[in-house]
């Protein structure tokens, strides 16, 4: 029996994230750092030949990407959409043990804040957009949002200078958040922001975790960061 012609192609992107392995590996790059195969092998505790023919049938599957760096190849999400759909799938996989998954202390540190693909999330992401929203700064347009009068001069006494919109990547646009189920701000604008709260001092990656997702809310991020968020404190 033939499938029919305009059905998703859903089997084979996934049975790539089933395999336990692999749908390890695309989790530990949601933060949108980039990985050797070597630290993902340790990281889903395969061997390094094992881990090599995983990240070759992600490479196929247009799953990752690859960024050869001298001698060194490193492994990365083939961009934001990969990120979106893993995201989206978490959520699903919550249903029903979502409130109950989140309660545990274990993941309040991931909760809090974290990256996803290079943006901040969690409940300081989700306060952020919030804030964004609350005092103007942002203008709803076709693809997302642009920057408002406003949202420069806020930006302009934050101390973070933007990158300007660029052909080709998305400025500024919602993305539903896994822990928070509401949207937080994702694009250059948020990636642009949240290097800025990690060059301040405000965020700092969390020691010792093995996938470098988990944010840390420093003493000077306290003082400086959660006064700016009109929502963090009620979060």
């Amino acid at each position: 029996m033939m499938n029919a012609p305009h059905e998703p192609r859903l089997a084979r992107i996934a049975a790539m994230i089933a395999d336990p392995a692999r749908s390890r590996m695309l989790s530990y790059l949601l933060s949108g750092h980039c990985a050797s195969a070597g630290e993902l092998a340790r990281a889903v505790s395969v061997s390094a030949p094992t881990a090599s023919g995983h990240l070759a049938k992600l490479l196929d599957a247009g799953l990752v990407a690859c960024e050869p760096r001298g001698r060194h190849r490193y492994y990365r999400l083939a961009d934001a959409e990969v990120a979106h759909a893993l995201e989206a799938l978490a959520l699903l996989a919550e249903r029903g043990t979502h409130k109950q998954a989140w309660a545990a202390p274990a993941r309040q540190r991931l909760r809090l804040a974290r990256r996803c693909y290079g943006h901040l999330a969690g409940t300081l992401g989700v306060a952020l957009f919030d804030t964004l929203l609350a005092r103007g700064c942002l203008q709803p347009q076709r693809d997302g949002f642009a920057l408002t009068d406003g949202g420069q001069a806020w930006l302009q006494a934050l101390g973070c200078v933007p990158r300007p919109p660029r052909r080709g990547a998305r400025f500024a646009y919602a993305c539903l958040d896994w822990s928070e189920r509401r949207d937080h701000l994702a694009g250059t604008l948020a990636q642009d922001l949240l290097e800025h709260f990690v060059a301040q001092g405000w965020l700092r990656a969390a020691a010792g975790d093995p996938p470098p997702r988990s944010l840390v809310l420093t003493p000077a991020g306290t003082q400086r960061l959660l006064p700016l968020l009109d929502t963090a404190q009620q979060a």
